[in-house]
């Protein structure tokens, strides 16, 4: 390979993050003095990377009638009520999330190794006085020695909470009744916007009779809360620097 084609590569994969970063300077340039834009409203199946949720069921169950009898089998109520229940309703989704962990392990590791080869008797001494210079001797030819020692410290003291509400919309119900939601919750404050997302499949069990379920009733969960504007961006290295992150070794 020539010298050419040894940095072909990594130069190309500088000048596309280059022009990346050129092209997102020019966007926000463009916004110099104005609020962030807020995302257009639309069907969550439409946006890239949506895939429809697959997961195991149970054998579908025919739905039949008893003579005489008002109750449907595999009715999960008599009475029907306003709860999220088919593609395109909104129920609230209680986000309450409370963590706390805190972790501390210490390590500590030594290690000493010596060896030592050599020979005596008379091939011993006909290496000495043929072989050696004056002043060693064949005993101890090869001698060697080691030293190996590792310590390390870590402690981990997080702690997490978040409590706040936001509408998700059934996007798709699977064959068991579970039902697929999705919301997401742009707020601007300023020259700040805070978004909030939630997704995950829900029980129409779980959901109350004022139409709210809470965070911890909802499988697979997806939440997620952060932001976009002047102030996340100042919290944010430089593109250079994040570049040189990635690409040095050290």
């Amino acid at each position: 390979m020539n010298g050419s084609a040894r940095y072909t590569k990594p130069l190309l994969a500088v000048t596309l993050a280059l022009v990346t970063a050129g092209c997102g300077a020019a966007d926000r340039l463009s916004q110099v003095g104005k609020a962030p834009a807020l995302s257009a409203i639309q069907d969550p199946t439409t946006t890239p990377g949506y895939r429809p949720v697959q997961m195991p069921m149970p054998t579908p169950q025919s739905v039949h009638y008893n003579s005489n009898s008002l109750w449907r089998s595999g009715a999960r109520a008599f009475f029907k009520d306003q709860r999220a229940a088919r593609v395109g309703d909104i129920l609230t989704v209680l986000v309450t999330i409370s963590d706390k962990a805190e972790f501390d392990n210490e390590t500590e590791r030594n290690r000493v190794g010596s060896d030592s080869s050599g020979t005596g008797g008379a091939v011993g001494a006909a290496i000495n006085t043929l072989f050696l210079p004056a002043g060693t001797a064949s005993e101890n030819l090869v001698t060697s020695s080691g030293t190996s020692t590792f310590k390390g410290k870590g402690k981990v003291d997080r702690e997490e909470k978040l409590q706040t509400k936001v509408a998700a919309v059934v996007t798709q119900t699977l064959p068991n009744g579970n039902l697929v939601i999705e919301g997401r919750q742009e707020i601007r404050v300023n020259f700040e916007v805070r978004e909030l997302i939630v997704a995950g499949v829900v029980r129409p069990e779980d959901i109350s009779a004022n139409n709210t379920i809470e965070s911890a009733k909802i499988a697979e969960a997806r939440i997620g809360y952060g932001g976009r504007g002047q102030i996340t961006d100042v919290q944010q290295p430089r593109y250079g620097s994040q570049v040189l992150d990635i690409v040095l070794p050290f």
